[in-house]
């Protein structure tokens, strides 16, 4: 399988949350969606912490994604009991131009990633990247939304009552997506 590569590629815009940057024509600014997330035995219940809507993409071209996020373990704080949360993040993508949105197909454009959180580290960063290229069946000219999603689990999880959260902290992420396009191709002789 090839590498995935920007070169030769022109940047066709930069499309960022982080609540933090000025506002710049290149910059469309957003807001961490959610501040915990529930902590289940399930490793499917995600939460949405960052979102970007890009502007009109075709197929091949490339997204060349940075996420950051952090989130702190304070489970059972102060007076239950304390324990250690699995947590997983990924990337997904939908279409905005669909018009289900939400609602219609998600694709997982990044690999999994997954760490679990203890009460004596408190606080973890959640980092991921990728490059995607938009499949040759992508509608030329659909708003594509990137999504960074997280999920909170433990075989603990009903410890003290069921109602536990990982705290998502404010002012520790951002979500940044880089579109290339792809060359036009030559016309037809």
């Amino acid at each position: 399988m090839p590498y995935l590569t920007t070169a030769g590629l022109e940047l066709a815009g930069v499309m960022a949350t982080d609540p933090f940057q000025p506002a710049t024509t290149s910059m469309a600014l957003g807001a961490l969606e959610t501040t915990d997330i529930p902590v289940d035995l399930s490793t499917s219940s995600y939460r949405t912490l960052y979102r970007v809507v890009l502007g009109a993409v075709n197929p091949g071209d490339i997204l060349d994604v940075d996420a950051d996020a952090r989130v702190t373990n304070n489970v059972g704080y102060p007076d239950g009991r304390r324990y250690t949360v699995g947590v997983g993040w990924h990337l997904w993508m939908y279409s905005y131009t669909n018009p289900l949105k939400t609602q219609g197909p998600w694709w997982r454009i990044s690999a999994l990633s997954g760490e679990n959180v203890t009460v004596d580290m408190h606080h973890m960063p959640l980092h991921i990247s990728t490059l995607y290229r938009l499949p040759d069946d992508w509608p030329p000219g659909d708003r594509p939304v990137v999504v960074l999603r997280a999920d909170a689990h433990s075989t603990a999880w009903n410890y003290n009552g069921g109602n536990d959260t990982l705290d998502v902290d404010a002012g520790y992420g951002q979500l940044i997506v880089r579109h290339w396009k792809t060359p036009a191709a030559p016309p037809a002789a």
